[in-house]
């Protein structure tokens, strides 16, 4: 493949990390951020999901790309929905992340930008993580500050994720045709409750972290104490519901089936990141 890789929210958690994997396999990478912020290795460029005009300068001279819907956005397909068009019609291979069960109902609005990537025509990939490991040290950060992972989930489990594996499944995506048409759940290697998560935490952290059930309202008055508008504050209580029913718990192999190894555990991901989490 000659083409350089668009990478859009190139300054993110996850974007962040699929930029260094692609330079690292000597790919030519186009880092794409509001202001072109400055990336190591790669060439910035300005890029608005809601501003048209910056589509054509950040799609010249590529033939990947990888999209994801940044944080806050309730409607997919009205957000991305114009730039998986225009790099469809150039003939760019599409390397889409999601979430994990987004499958499970066509009208789940993730589901329906799937959908409308697989009817472009285009090679595609579709990626659909599981939570991350990372949002203990985003996220729920000011929690684990304050001794307790305040969240909604019952006594269900999740298989988290470590966002460095959902990148290293993204450059391979981006960089072999292998795995061009299927969609793969990304997760990690076990099924963890939060408060066996919290136990994990504290353990490497030596710090005192509990894990707090709480109500979906109470959830939202937490968040939208912390700023976050009441409206995605409603739509992260929602996507807890999987989580108390069990449905994200089972890993999958699909990390190892795209990166040849196992995924990282919730304890690489906190030791890796103690400083983070004890900050």
């Amino acid at each position: 493949m000659a083409g350089k890789i668009l990478v859009l929210g190139a300054n993110g958690t996850i974007g962040s990390k699929v930029v260094r994997a692609l330079i690292a396999a000597g790919e030519t990478v186009k880092a794409a951020s509001r202001k072109a912020t400055p990336v190591e290795g790669a060439e910035a460029v300005a890029f608005d999901y809601q501003d048209a005009a910056t589509f054509g300068p950040a799609l010249n001279g590529v033939d990947r790309i990888f999209v994801l819907t940044p944080g806050g956005y309730l409607d997919p397909v009205g957000l991305l929905g114009p730039i998986v068009t225009a790099a469809a019609a150039r003939g760019i291979k599409i390397v889409l992340m999601t979430v994990i069960g987004v499958d499970a109902d066509d009208k789940i609005p993730y589901r329906q930008l799937e959908l409308l990537v697989e009817k472009t025509g285009a090679p595609f990939v579709i990626l659909r993580p599981n939570w991350f490991s990372d949002n203990f040290q985003t996220y729920w950060i000011e929690g684990i500050r304050h001794g307790a992972i305040a969240v909604p989930a019952a006594e269900g489990k999740t298989s988290f994720i470590d966002t460095r594996d959902i990148a290293e499944c993204a450059a391979a995506a981006l960089t072999s045709d292998a795995f061009n048409g299927r969609a793969y759940n990304l997760t990690g290697p076990e099924a963890l409750s939060y408060d066996e998560a919290a136990a994990i935490l504290s353990r490497v952290t030596g710090k005192a972290i509990a894990y707090a059930p709480v109500d979906d309202d109470t959830f939202v008055g937490i968040l939208t104490g912390a700023g976050v508008p009441a409206d995605y504050a409603r739509f992260l209580a929602s996507i807890f519901y999987p989580v108390r029913e069990g449905w994200v718990a089972k890993p999958t192999g699909d990390v190892k089936t795209m990166t040849g190894h196992e995924p990282r555990s919730v304890e690489t991901y906190a030791k890796d990141n103690i400083a983070a989490l004890k900050g």
